[in-house]
């Protein structure tokens, strides 16, 4: 392709991988390089359940430590049981897909999870609904509004 044609181009769109920024820079010299929305939310996304699994892994930890304790004692360890009846360890991995969901697409039961999980760890409830905010960035049919509701 020519480059008088190249330089026409407006807009390209990519993955995070830097590797192809430099080709788009260089082929297409008065393009725009815009992230694409998939990769963008998905990144959002990972950071919302890196939250969750630190709190599973501190569950799990907390759990092995009275384990041993009630081991020490002689005793057979007996879990707390949630209203639901999970365990917070089981809460925290039943609760992946809850989190990648909105809430309008909750089941009854994903639901009662939820609120369960959220009065536990309130700080996954935030990145939650950070999450979602976020993710609203991008269904903004109106680029202003979308530039202000980035911008808050």
């Amino acid at each position: 392709m020519p480059l008088e044609q190249r330089k026409q181009v407006k807009e390209i769109t990519l993955d995070m991988a830097n590797n192809m920024n430099l080709v788009a820079k260089i082929c297409f010299p008065n393009a725009r390089i815009v992230t694409d929305r998939f990769h963008v939310v998905k990144l959002a996304t990972e950071a919302l359940q890196h939250v969750r699994v630190q709190h599973r892994w501190k569950a799990i930890e907390d759990e092995n430590e009275a384990i041993e304790a009630a081991k020490k004692e002689g005793k057979k360890y007996k879990p707390i049981l949630l209203s639901n009846g999970d365990t917070k360890k089981q809460l925290l991995a039943r609760n992946r897909d809850i989190l990648a969901k909105k809430k309008n697409d909750w089941t009854q039961n994903q639901k009662q999870r939820a609120e369960l999980l959220f009065n536990l760890y309130p700080n996954i409830e935030r990145a939650y609904k950070h999450t979602l905010e976020f993710r609203d960035i991008y269904e903004e049919k109106e680029k202003v509004k979308a530039k202000q509701q980035f911008e808050l």
